[in-house]
């Protein structure tokens, strides 16, 4: 892309998208509901004051201001990347996805202290940790991100 804030839209979108279902479900369920949907999936509304797979959770509160100092600076640093390198599409891609993911949960953090998550995957008694619409971005970006390193051996960014 010519323009590097193309690729904001993209995150543009992915935080449209998470607010607004994390809006859905903060507004259609109460704390601990839980919806079946299938016999693997459920709608649920959980709150996550620690990172991914609820990592610090019970830290005692100083992780809220941790997590959103690391998001935040990571977003500068994508931001740069993204200006940097506008012009390597699946590089750019990923990190506005990653941007996106970032920048949703960060909002949540700072509006609720916590993370909404929704999305409950299971199988009998195994629950995966919920996740919502900004962790698939993050993950999704990391996953091209990798992909995008694989296919250029030896090559770096900065």
């Amino acid at each position: 892309m010519r323009d590097w804030r193309l690729w904001l839209l993209y995150s543009t979108i992915v935080i449209a998208l998470d607010l607004l279902t994390k809006q859905w479900v903060v507004q259609a369920f109460s704390y601990g509901d839980s919806l079946p949907l299938t016999s693997f999936f459920n709608l649920v509304r959980a709150h996550n004051s620690g990172a991914a797979f609820s990592f610090l959770a019970g830290a005692g509160g100083w992780q809220r201001l941790f997590f959103i100092t690391v998001a935040s600076i990571a977003s500068a640093v994508i931001i740069y990347l993204l200006r940097k390198h506008h012009r390597e599409t699946l590089f750019s891609l990923a990190l506005s996805l990653v941007l996106g993911g970032a920048l949703g949960n960060l909002i949540d953090r700072i509006r609720w202290g916590y993370v909404v998550d929704f999305l409950d995957f299971f199988y009998g008694t195994y629950h995966w940790p919920a996740f919502n619409v900004a962790d698939m971005a993050i993950s999704g970006g990391v996953m091209l991100l990798i992909l995008d390193g694989l296919r250029k051996p030896g090559g770096k960014k900065a």
